[in-house]
């Protein structure tokens, strides 16, 4: 079992907007919906952004009938845990580049929605067990970050402003929830698991086609919740890193 040998701080919560931003339906709900179900029972609002449809995420199903499948899942996920928006970008799926085209269509969507926390999951190059974690993720991961600071600079992609969508400057920081044991910060989900578990209940069509049985994803995620709680002193809980964007410094 993983020793923890800094303390966890608590993720700040006094905010009232987020935008969470993934590559697939389904990124969320695995652990980071209990996160989303505790912050939406607070009145804060969450939206959701996914930049595919997930469709070529089941082996076997043509992507046509994948893509529309996956993102109703993915609506019907969002709104276990009090989510009413979810938005898609339709980039294609597998093979999502990271470049000024995403960056640009992420800014929109900051500045579209003016959100003061970003959620998104692990984007780094291995998960913490040691597996190669996707392109899909690294790429939409350091896209949102740049975007976060993009979406606040007029002369960045000022066609934007064309559009209409004023630079917004006011994202505090970029949390990565489910993050590796290196991290400073952790979401106390207690009394929310369950939560995020039916959330990703919604994925049966995804879940049905996966090498590992429903269950024992749902076992694993317990796990990681209780391994997480004993971190944070709670029965459940999530570690996050923060990436500061306008928080203040000190």
């Amino acid at each position: 079992m993983q020793q923890y040998e800094q303390s966890i701080l608590p993720v700040p919560e006094d905010w009232q907007k987020a935008l969470a931003i993934v590559a697939h339906p389904d990124d969320l709900e695995y652990g980071g919906a209990s996160a989303v179900a505790k912050w939406t029972s607070q009145g804060k609002e969450v939206v959701y952004l996914m930049v595919s449809r997930g469709e070529a995420g089941i082996d076997g199903m043509d992507p046509s009938v994948v893509g529309p499948l996956r993102s109703q899942e993915e609506i019907n996920a969002a709104a276990a845990v009090g989510v009413n928006v979810v938005e898609f970008l339709d980039y294609p799926d597998g093979i999502i580049e990271y470049g000024l085209p995403l960056r640009r269509d992420l800014s929109r969507a900051i500045r579209k929605h003016r959100p003061e926390v970003l959620l998104t999951i692990n984007y780094g190059l291995k998960f913490s067990s040691g597996h190669l974690n996707m392109a899909d993720h690294r790429n939409v991961g350091l896209a949102i970050l740049d975007a976060a600071r993009d979406a606040g600079n007029r002369w960045i992609f000022p066609e934007l402003m064309e559009e209409g969508f004023e630079p917004w400057n006011n994202v505090r920081f970029v949390a990565v929830l489910g993050a590796g044991v290196d991290t400073l910060h952790g979401v106390d989900v207690t009394g929310f698991l369950e939560s995020g578990l039916d959330s990703l209940r919604q994925h049966q069509a995804y879940l049905d086609n996966l090498e590992a049985s429903a269950e024992d994803t749902y076992r694993f995620l317990t796990a990681h919740a209780e391994e997480a709680g004993r971190a944070q002193g709670c029965e459940h809980g999530m570690l996050v890193e923060l990436v500061l964007i306008n928080e203040p410094w000190g």
